[in-house]
C-alpha cells in the first residue's frame, strides 16, 4: 500500500522488544470528533453493562448466564435447559451479526462496543492520564527512580486500578450468578459464603492483572477475533486506512515548510510528523496498512485530521475507506457476501422472534413409565400409567392447576395429590393414570393431546403416546 515495501513491520508486534522482552506502549492522549463521539458511545455502553445485572422485568434479571444453575436471561426473556435451541440460536445471531459488521465495516466492534476496548481506553488509559500524565510525563515516570513522587503517583493508580477491577468483577458476576445471590454474598457474614468470596477476588485479580500490565496484548496476542480479520476482510470492507496514494503522491512523505506548494512540488500530503503513530493505542504504523493490531480506534483518524488543518490541507489522509476506496476511488457497494450473511441474519432473527412467540411460561412433559403396559379395566377403559414433569419459567408461583385430555374423552387421575402448585422457577414432577375408552382409540399406539389448565384457561399443551389393545393386523 504505502511506498515503503519493507514487511518488517509484519515480523513482530510493537509490545515485543528485539530481545523478546515486554515492551510498554505509552500512547499520546487522544482528542478530535471521533475521541468525543467514542466517549459518549462508552457512557452509554458502560452505564448499560453495570446497571443491566440489577434491572428487572416481571421479576427476571434483564442479562442472566448463570451456566452452573443452568439459568440464562436475555433482554428479560428466561431461558431454561428446555429451551437451550433458543439460546444457541441468540449466540448463532450475535455471531453472524458480528461477522456481517466486520464484512461490511471491518473491525469496527473492537474500537466502538468491545468491552475490553472501552474500560482500557476510556476507563483505566483515562485514570493513567489523570495521576501520570500524557505520553512523554508516562515515560519520564518509568525511567526516573523510585522516589516519592514515583511511589505516591503508582500506588494511588494501582490502587484505582484494584478498585475498579473490584467492581467489574462483582458486576461480571452478577451476570454469572445472578444480582440477588451477589448482594446476599456481600451483605452476609465472610464464612457464610467463603466459595463467593473468593470468587469474587479471583476474578478480581483477573481483570486486574488485564488492565494493569496485559492491556492491549488482549487484543494483539489473545482475542481471536482478531486473527479472523484475514479472513472476513476484503479490499470493499470499510476499515481504519490511509489514504496513499494522496498521502505518498509521486515524492513520497516530507516534511512540512510554510508556504510551500506541496501538491505542485510532487510530495505527499502525509507531512511525516507519526502523530498517527504517537496516540496508537497497540503502537502501530497505520501508514502501512491493515494490520492485524489495528482496532479501529479512530485515534490515528483525529491525529491526522488535527494535523491536516494545522497545515492547511484537506482532512481524511485517514479516513474509513476501503481499500478499493482508495485505489480506484469506488464508491462502497453491497457485494454478494454482504447480502448473504444479511439474509442469513433476517432468517435468524424471524425464526428467534417466532420461536419466542410461541414459546410457553409453562412447559409439560409426559412420559410413559418404562416398562409397564395397559390396564383394561371394567367398561372397556384403556388405563396407562406416566410420569409428568412441569416447568414453570415465570417468577410467580401458579397454582390450582388440573390435566385434560384435549385430543380425546377421557380423564386423568393425579397420584398421590390433589392439589398442583408450581412454584415459580421451580419443576414438579409427578405421576397420573390416564383413562380412555377403548371406543374412542384407532390405534394400538396412538398420539393424545394433554392440555395444562389453571381453572379454564388452557397454558401449555403437549403430547404422549397411549398404549391400548387395538391393533389393525
Amino acid at each position: 500500500m504505502a511506498t515503503d515495501n519493507k514487511e518488517v513491520f509484519r515480523d513482530s508486534i510493537a509490545t515485543i522488544d528485539d530481545q523478546g522482552k515486554r515492551s510498554w506502549i505509552y500512547p499520546k492522549k487522544p482528542k478530535g470528533k471521533f475521541y468525543s463521539l467514542r466517549t459518549w458511545v462508552s457512557v452509554f455502553l458502560l452505564t448499560t453493562l453495570l446497571s443491566s445485572p440489577f434491572i428487572k422485568i416481571n421479576g427476571n434479571q434483564l442479562f442472566l448466564f448463570n451456566v452452573i444453575d443452568r439459568k440464562f436471561n436475555i433482554l428479560g426473556f428466561p431461558f431454561w435447559p428446555q429451551d437451550f435451541y433458543l439460546v444457541v440460536l441468540s449466540m448463532l445471531i450475535g455471531v453472524v451479526f458480528v461477522i456481517l459488521f466486520t464484512v461490511v465495516y471491518g473491525r469496527v466492534f473492537c474500537g466502538w462496543i468491545c468491552p475490553q476496548t472501552i474500560f482500557m481506553e476510556m476507563v483505566f488509559r483515562k485514570i493513567e492520564y489523570w495521576i501520570d500524565g500524557d505520553k512523554g510525563a508516562q515515560k519520564r515516570l518509568a525511567k526516573q527512580p523510585w522516589n516519592a513522587e514515583k511511589i505516591r503517583k503508582r500506588v494511588l493508580k494501582h490502587t484505582v486500578f484494584l478498585l475498579i477491577s473490584f467492581i467489574i468483577s462483582n458486576v461480571f458476576l452478577a451476570y454469572i450468578i445472578g444480582s440477588d445471590e451477589l448482594i446476599d454474598i456481600i451483605t452476609s457474614p465472610i464464612n457464610e459464603h467463603v466459595g463467593g468470596f473468593i470468587g469474587i477476588w479471583t476474578f478480581t485479580g483477573v481483570f486486574y492483572f488485564i488492565f494493569s500490565w496485559f492491556r492491549e496484548q488482549v487484543c494483539i496476542i489473545a482475542c481471536p477475533y482478531g486473527r479472523l480479520q484475514g479472513v472476513l476482510l476484503d479490499n470493499k470492507s470499510i476499515i481504519v486506512a490511509y489514504d496513499y496514494i494522496r498521502g505518498e503522491s509521486k515524492k513520497g512523505r516530507a516534511k512540512f515548510k510554510k508556504n510551500e506548494d506541496r501538491e505542485k512540488e510532487g510530495k505527499g500530503a502525509c507531512i511525516d510528523c507519526n502523530q498517527c503513530v504517537e496516540v496508537c493505542p497497540t503502537g502501530i504504523d497505520i501508514r502501512h496498512g491493515t494490520q492485524l493490531e489495528c482496532v479501529n480506534c479512530t485515534a490515528c483518524m483525529d491525529a491526522c485530521d488535527f494535523m491536516m488543518v494545522k497545515t492547511h490541507q484537506p482532512k481524511g489522509l485517514i479516513r474509513y475507506a476501503s481499500e478499493e476506496n482508495i485505489e480506484k476511488n469506488k464508491p462502497f457497494e453491497v457485494t454478494v457476501r454482504i447480502k448473504a450473511y444479511t439474509i442469513i441474519l433476517g432468517i435468524l432473527t424471524v425464526v428467534l422472534i417466532a420461536l419466542l412467540t410461541v414459546r410457553s411460561n409453562v412447559q409439560a412433559n409426559f412420559f410413559r413409565v418404562p416398562g409397564e403396559l395397559y390396564q383394561v379395566k371394567e367398561g372397556r377403559l384403556i388405563s396407562n400409567v406416566y410420569t409428568y414433569k412441569l416447568v414453570n419459567k415465570t417468577t410467580k408461583d401458579i397454582d390450582s392447576l388440573s390435566f385434560k385430555i384435549v385430543s380425546h374423552k377421557g380423564e386423568i387421575q393425579l397420584v398421590g395429590t390433589t392439589h398442583l402448585l408450581l412454584k415459580r422457577q421451580d419443576i414438579y414432577e409427578g405421576t397420573v393414570f390416564i383413562e380412555i375408552p377403548e371406543g374412542m382409540l384407532e390405534d394400538s399406539n396412538e398420539k393424545i393431546k394433554i392440555g395444562v389448565f389453571k381453572g379454564d384457561k388452557e397454558i401449555t399443551t403437549t403430547t404422549t403416546n397411549f398404549l391400548s389393545p387395538k391393533n389393525k393386523w
